[in-house]
C-alpha cells in the first residue's frame, strides 16, 4: 500500500502553515498557475468549432433570439431550467451581432469556455480552503485537462456555468463558518441561487451542504460543541425564497420536460463515472479511485462520526457532495427516470479534490509526481479521444439535413415537422445560411407546421400536426418536405409519423427519402 499521511499528520497548524507559505514559494505557485491556465485555455479552444451544432445547442441560440415577449412566456411555460444561461446568451449574441458573429459556432461556444476557465481559480480557491495550496494546485492540474469539463466547455449549454457556480457556492459555504462575514453569507446565497437558475439539480448540492453540516460541530471556548445548522437556516430560507419561481415551475410542469430520459442501467452508471474521471475508460477511473482511497482509508474509522471536527468534516463534505446527488437520483429513478450524466457535472469538483488530496498525501515527492503525471497523461488521452469523437451524447444530423432541404427546395415547396421541436435546429441553420448567403438565394420552403406567426415564437416548440392540417396541404402545394427527428425506432415509430406517412402518401405518389443521424427526410411530390 502506498505510504500516506494519517489524519493526525494533517493538523490545523500544518494547513495554516501550508496556506501561508513563504514568499519564496509564491513566484513558483504563480508561474505554475499561469502555465496550467494556459494549458487549460488551449485545450478548451482547440477544435472549438469542429463539432457540428446539434439540437440542444440550436435550441439555446433560438431561445436566446426570441423577443422578450416570447422569451418570458417560454421560460414560464416550458424552459425555466437553465434560464440564467439563456439570459447570458442573449447578451452574448447581441455582442456578436455587432461584429457579425451572431451565428459563428466558435463565438457562441466561447461563452461556455469563459465560464470553464473561470472555474480554474474558483477550484484552486476551494481546494486551498479545504486543504492547502498544494492540493489546490494539484486539483487545478487535474481539472485543466479533464475531458468532461472540456467537453461541456465546448457546448452552447449551461453546464460550464453550472459547474462554476456550484464550485463558488461550496467555496462560500465553507467560508461562512471559517470566515463568517456578511460578505461571505451574501455571496453564498447569491452563488447558490444562480446555480439553481443555471440548472435545477443545483438543489441537490444545497441538500448535500445541509446534510454535511449536521456532521460538524465547532468548539466553543469552554470546549463544548455547538451545531452550525441553526446558523445556516436563515441562509437556506433566503435561497428557497429566491428560487420560488423555479419551484413553482417544477410544480406546474412536473417531469414533463425530461420525460424522454430513460431508466439507467449498470452500464450507463459505470460510463458516467468513467467519463466524469476524464473519458479514458476504466484505467483512469481506477487511478482516481486509488487516489481517493489514499485520502479516505486512513480516516475510515472516523468518517461516519457525528459531530466531527474540521480535520474529518471536510472529507465528509466532499464525499457527501460526490455521492449523495447521484445515489438519491438513482433511487428516485426507480419510480421516474431522472438520471442523466451531464446533469451531474457539478460532482466533478469533489472527485478532483479528493483525488488531489490523495496525491498530496503521498510522502515521497517522486511517487506523487509519477502518479500525477500518469493521471494527467491518461486525462490528455481522454481529451484527444473526445476531439476525435463525441462521448456522453450522440449529435444529430440536423445541420446536414437542413442544408439538404435548402439546397434542393423549389419555389412553392412546403415543410412540416412531425414534432414541433424539430423546427428549432432547422430555423437555426436556415438563419445561419441567410446570414452568410448572397442576395438572390432560393427561398426556403413555407413552414406549415408548427406555425403560429410569421416568425418562430414560444408556441412553436410543442404540439403535433393534425389530420385536418395534412388534408389541406395538397390544395396549396405540389411538393412537401416531411422532417422526422428522434422518431422512436423502426420497429416502434411514433403514431404521428404513421399518420403523416399514410395521409401524405395517399395524395403525393412520388416520394424521395434521405436519412441523416437521428433525422429522416421524405420529399412528397405529385409528380
Amino acid at each position: 500500500m502506498l505510504p500516506t499521511k494519517t489524519a493526525e499528520d494533517h493538523t490545523e497548524g500544518d494547513r495554516l502553515q501550508a496556506s501561508t507559505s513563504s514568499p519564496r514559494g509564491a513566484p513558483v505557485s504563480v508561474l505554475a498557475f499561469i502555465l496550467l491556465a494556459t494549458m487549460a485555455t488551449a485545450l478548451r479552444f482547440f477544435f472549438l468549432a469542429r463539432k457540428p451544432f446539434w439540437f440542444d445547442e440550436c435550441f439555446s441560440v433560438e431561445v436566446a433570439r426570441f423577443s422578450w415577449h416570447d422569451f418570458v412566456r417560454l421560460m414560464w411555460w416550458r424552459e425555466a431550467n437553465m434560464s440564467l444561461y439563456y439570459l447570458l446568451l442573449r447578451g452574448w449574441l447581441a455582442l456578436g451581432s455587432i461584429v457579425g458573429w451572431e451565428f459563428a459556432p466558435f463565438f457562441i461556444r466561447t461563452l461556455s469556455v469563459v465560464a470553464s476557465l473561470a472555474t480554474l481559480p474558483a477550484l484552486y480557491w476551494l481546494g486551498s480552503k479545504l486543504f492547502d495550496r498544494r492540493v489546490g494546485m494539484i486539483a487545478l492540474a487535474l481539472f485543466s485537462c479533464n475531458a468532461y469539463s472540456i467537453r461541456y466547455a465546448q457546448e452552447a449549454r449551461s453546464y460550464s456555468f453550472f459547474l462554476l457556480l456550484a464550485t463558488l457556492s461550496s467555496g462560500f459555504f465553507v467560508s461562512c463558518f471559517r470566515q463568517p462575514t456578511r460578505f461571505t453569507r451574501r455571496n453564498y446565497v447569491l452563488a447558490s441561487v444562480l446555480a439553481v437558475y443555471a440548472h435545477l439539480y443545483a438543489l441537490l448540492l444545497v441538500a448535500a451542504q445541509c446534510i454535511s453540516l449536521q456532521r460538524l460541530k465547532v468548539p466553543r471556548p469552554e470546549g463544548k460543541g455547538v451545531p452550525l445548522l441553526p446558523a445556516f437556516r436563515r441562509l437556506w430560507i433566503s435561497i428557497a425564497v429566491a428560487v420560488l419561481p423555479l419551484l413553482a415551475f417544477v410544480a406546474k410542469t412536473g417531469a414533463g420536460p425530461i420525460r424522454w430520459i430513460s431508466r439507467p442501467g449498470f452500464h450507463e452508471i459505470l460510463n458516467f463515472w468513467e467519463q466524469l474521471a476524464g473519458n479514458n475508460g476504466l484505467p483512469l477511473l481506477l487511478l482516481y479511485l486509488a487516489a481517493c482511497l489514499a485520502t479516505i482509508l486512513p480516516l475510515r474509522r472516523r468518517l461516519l462520526r457525528l459531530g466531527a471536527d474540521w480535520d474529518i468534516w471536510h472529507y465528509q463534505f466532499l464525499l457527501i457532495w460526490l455521492i449523495l446527488p447521484v445515489v438519491l437520483t438513482l433511487l428516485l429513478s426507480l419510480v421516474r427516470p431522472l438520471f442523466l450524466g451531464r446533469y451531474f457535472i457539478f460532482c466533478l469538483p469533489p472527485l478532483i479534490l479528493l483525488a488531489a488530496a490523495g496525491l498530496a498525501s503521498l510522502r515521497a515527492t517522486w511517487m506523487m509526481g509519477v502518479c500525477l503525471a500518469a493521471t494527467l497523461l491518461l486525462s490528455l488521452q481522454g481529451t484527444l479521444s473526445y476531439y476525435d469523437h463525441d462521448f456522453d451524447v450522440d449529435r444529430d444530423g440536423s445541420g446536414a439535413a437542413s442544408g439538404y432541404i435548402l439546397d434542393h427546395s423549389q419555389p412553392g415547396d412546403a415543410i412540416l415537422f412531425h414534432i414541433a421541436e424539430a423546427r428549432i435546429p432547422y430555423e437555426f441553420f436556415r438563419s445561419m445560411r441567410e446570414n452568410h448567403s448572397a442576395e438572390g438565394a432560393a427561398p426556403a420552403p413555407e413552414i406549415i407546421f408548427p406555425r403560429h406567426a410569421d416568425h418562430l415564437d414560444y408556441r412553436d416548440v410543442t404540439g403535433k400536426p393534425s389530420i385536418e392540417l395534412v388534408q389541406s396541404i395538397p390544395a396549396r402545394h405540389d411538393r412537401v418536405w416531411l422532417v422526422l427527428m428522434n422518431n422512436g425506432t423502426p420497429e416502434h415509430p411514433h403514431a404521428t409519423t404513421l399518420m403523416l406517412k399514410q395521409r401524405l402518401a395517399e395524395v403525393f405518389p412520388h416520394q424521395e427519402q434521405v436519412q441523416f443521424p437521428q433525422v429522416e427526410i421524405i420529399l412528397y411530390g405529385k409528380r
